[in-house]
């Protein structure tokens, strides 16, 4: 008996060793793999938008998901002065701003990749309408563009005016992108396609132009009102659409147009939208310079001439002002169509509201998600305040923001729940944010994501602890120690039930 029982306990501590050594190594071979990345790429794009120009600078690994490449923001910086679009008078002034921004982004990107560092300049709504309205200016806002990155170390792909669909998709790709709908990392570290997960709807409100995209319920039914989004490998159909002189600051001037067509008085006119106590002088030119209030503009238009408005602070009025930049009257009660006769599908899911409305809703104290009762309790509170107030209530002080956030919330207001037909319902459904992580919300990282499908892949070069030939060795040997002890315990196991058979037979036959 003792016989049997040594090779037992012999081939049973092998089998355990092989088990724990397969185990071991099979563990020490994932974890301890050292990815042997051709390095980093970089891209910067240029937001060119109507009231500013921000730089961006994204990196990502050389080698790519599914042909897209898994970008991070690294750095932003924001140019000094006015939009691109405010220099058609004088294009060469556009260097010196640039330069500011443009010597900090070298330091940030390591000097041999220059040379291979994508540089993108998308221009949004305030480009748009110089273009319609004055096209040789936009071009040789463009054109002093391109000689400024010729002498930039950097690859300049162009400087180019994005659609205003293009430009609600960019953002509704980036919103998507940062809340991990497109991509996660599954157990093992390495990037998947998120099971089952819904994307978000996405609301982005500029200077000039807003945006709004998002999935619809039945994408088939809404087919010429959708784009087509390739990325890492899979199809999506986006309704989007932009709504051009809707941005924050042509709506506003649309509303002063307004104003001072109804004022009698045309050197002084009451806004109820400015705070209590607010006085300002603005230009003809600043009003009716645009293409957005063109059709406003009065018989004795003089750019020079100035037009002085005093603030009352009456949110009721102001309420009632807003109302008359939106068409209701256009769709003649359609459903699926909002506002300014625009076909728009039911939106549905959780939207993400950034640029402009997240500005906003800060400056009303208010933050992430909340009731409307709550967004309009705080309007009216912000709205019927006095101007000395309100450079204590703040996070940050600036006159010309300062004076105009009652008009943005109101224009939110209308724009979200008469334009957008979001309800009291719904509403706790649109989250207010700035950014994801240390990523800005805004449709250039969209652009990059899109961008880096042209960008060719280098593939990775993974440095395993064991080479595989003597892993997969290792692991053949292992794996037949633990199979001949797991065969020889139970041919022991037979043996010993076959011992144990043997004296009972032979008692049953003893004869008397």
């Amino acid at each position: 008996r003792m016989l049997t029982r040594t090779p037992s306990v012999v081939a049973q501590v092998f089998l355990l060793l092989s088990i724990v050594l397969v185990i071991a190594i099979a563990v020490i071979q994932i974890n301890q793999q050292q990815i042997l990345s051709p390095g980093l790429k970089y891209g910067i794009v240029l937001d060119a938008g109507s009231s500013r120009t921000t730089v961006y600078v994204y990196e990502w690994p050389a080698e790519k998901e599914n042909n897209t490449g898994v970008v991070s923001q690294t750095f932003k910086c924001n140019v000094k002065g006015p939009g691109i679009s405010s220099y058609e008078s004088s294009p060469g002034a556009l260097a010196k701003p640039l330069d500011d921004c443009l010597n900090k982004v070298k330091e940030r990107i390591p000097v041999h990749l220059h040379k291979n560092t994508s540089v993108y300049l998308g221009a949004t709504a305030g480009m748009r309408l110089l273009r319609l309205q004055n096209e040789s200016a936009a071009n040789e806002v463009l054109a002093s563009i391109q000689n400024y990155f010729r002498a930039q170390p950097f690859e300049f792909r162009g400087a180019q005016i994005i659609t205003g669909p293009e430009e609600g998709v960019y953002g509704w790709i980036t919103a998507n992108y940062l809340m991990g709908n497109f991509l996660e990392r599954n157990l093992w570290r390495t990037w998947v396609h998120p099971h089952g997960k819904a994307t978000m709807g996405a609301l982005d409100l500029g200077g000039a132009s807003t945006q709004i995209s998002f999935i619809p319920e039945d994408p088939e039914e809404h087919f010429n009102s959708t784009l087509q989004v390739k990325l890492y490998g899979y199809n999506y159909n986006v309704y989007t659409h932009s709504y051009q002189c809707y941005g924050r600051d042509e709506a506003e001037k649309r509303l002063l147009a307004l104003l001072l067509q109804k004022s009698n008085a045309s050197a002084s006119v009451d806004n109820p939208c400015y705070p209590q106590n607010y006085n300002t002088a603005l230009t003809m030119k600043y009003l009716f310079g645009s293409l957005c209030t063109q059709s406003l503009r009065p018989a004795n238009y003089s750019p020079n001439q100035l037009v002085d408005f005093h603030g009352t602070g009456d949110p009721g009025l102001c309420q009632e002002m807003v109302s008359l930049l939106f068409n209701f009257t256009a769709c003649r009660d359609r459903e699926d169509c909002p506002f300014n006769g625009i076909h728009q599908p039911k939106a549905k899911g959780n939207f993400v509201a950034f640029s402009g409305f997240y500005y906003t809703i800060n400056a009303l104290n208010l933050s992430g998600h909340f009731s409307l009762d709550d967004f309009n309790s705080s309007m009216w509170f912000f709205c019927s305040q006095n101007w000395a107030q309100l450079q204590f209530m703040l996070p940050k002080f600036e006159e010309i923001y300062a004076r105009s956030y009652c008009f943005s919330a109101n224009f939110i207001y209308y724009l979200l729940v008469h334009g957008y037909n979001f309800n009291a319902e719904t509403w706790p459904q649109i989250h207010f944010q700035k950014e994801v992580g240390n990523s800005s919300i805004a449709w250039s990282l969209g652009y990059m994501l899109s961008l880096t499908n042209m960008i060719p892949a280098e593939g990775k070069l993974i440095q395993l602890p064991l080479k595989p030939s003597l892993f997969a060795g290792l692991l053949i040997f292992l794996t037949a120690t633990a199979l001949l002890c797991l065969l020889f315990l139970f041919y022991l196991c037979v043996l010993s039930r076959h011992r144990k058979n043997i004296p009972r037979v032979e008692h049953v036959f003893v004869p008397e």
